[in-house]
């Protein structure tokens, strides 16, 4: 059974780890195992075969090749590692239908995702670190399990989460950012990427090839793509002269929706089809996330999914 938080949480007390808490506390509560597992061994070396010793662990490849009998030897590795990764150009702080609290940005949904995300592993005990990118490397912290880390990142998710769009405009560099974070992070971790894609810096070729960096470093990668499906996807506006703001560049064109939308809404559908199909191909975890759904729903959604599989 899981159990519904109040949605004037974030509201009344402005404090995310309670958030947090509230939302895990109850996802575990209905749970019968957790939805994340550690890389609980990896390879080593290999060492001769003796005999009488467990078939268990021997390297029937390598015996075909060789005709020889070795055994693979293996490194502990008792928890797991993880690396949250937000993205916070100026395009994600688009802003979604009104909600009681307020109104919720793609940023604000990635930060009460991230919360979440790091309470739920910090009881597991695992280690958990931060980046922050948009056009730059903002944050980024090594993976760590300590009260004291836990605290810290908090501290920059809830600065975060303060954030207004009113600063200045941060282009999206999402490919180079993904590939530079592919080389800092520790290898074997699970990278939670919280991200619209959204890159006016490159085609997405790049994008891809960036992703495709991080799996081939051996991480298991899970894409949270934010979008808001109203506006941003759906283009549903009235049929009347807008003036559009690039949020991230500044520049402005005013139009009629109704004169390119059929156009806007075909090319944005190609664009998450080729992305997901690219995800899929990469084994690499795709999350569409709506902001108009509620972090909640898409987070539990996915969390009860993910214990099933797993």
């Amino acid at each position: 059974m899981i159990k519904k938080i109040d949605p004037e949480v974030p509201g009344r007390f402005g404090n995310l780890e309670l958030l947090a808490r509230q939302v895990v506390e109850g996802f575990i509560t209905g749970m019968h195992k957790s939805p994340f597992h550690g890389f609980s061994v990896e390879f080593a070396e290999h060492r001769i075969y003796n005999p009488g010793e467990s078939t268990r662990h021997i390297d029937w490849k390598l015996y075909a090749r060789t005709e020889k009998l070795f055994v693979k030897r293996f490194e502990e590795e008792t928890n797991l590692r993880c690396q949250i990764v937000i993205d916070n150009s100026s395009s994600m702080h688009f802003e979604g239908k009104k909600v009681k609290e307020g109104r919720s940005s793609k940023l604000a949904f990635s930060v009460e995702c991230a919360a979440a995300l790091m309470y739920l592993l910090r009881k597991q005990r695992d280690a958990v670190g931060l980046s922050i990118v948009s056009d730059k490397t903002e944050l980024h912290t090594q993976a760590r399990s300590s009260n004291v880390h836990h605290k810290m990142l908090y501290g920059q998710l809830d600065n975060l989460y303060r954030q207004d769009s009113g600063g200045d405009r941060k282009r999206t560099n999402t490919a180079d950012m993904l590939h530079l974070l592919a080389e800092k992070i520790h290898k074997r971790s699970l990278v939670v990427i919280f991200s619209d894609m959204i890159d006016n810096t490159a085609d997405p070729a790049s994008l891809f090839s960036a992703l495709q960096h991080l799996k081939h470093n051996k991480h298991e990668v899970i894409l949270f793509h934010v979008y808001e499906g109203s506006k941003e996807l759906g283009f549903d506006y009235r049929q009347r002269p807008f003036r559009f703001v690039d949020m991230e560049t500044g520049e402005a064109v005013r139009l009629n929706p109704g004169d390119l939308k059929e156009k806007y809404v075909s090319r944005m559908e190609e664009y998450f089809r080729e992305l997901r199909l690219k995800c899929m191909q990469y084994k690499i975890d795709f999350i569409p996330s709506d902001i108009n759904e509620g972090f909640e729903k898409i987070l539990l959604s996915f969390l009860v999914k993910r214990s099933k599989l797993y």
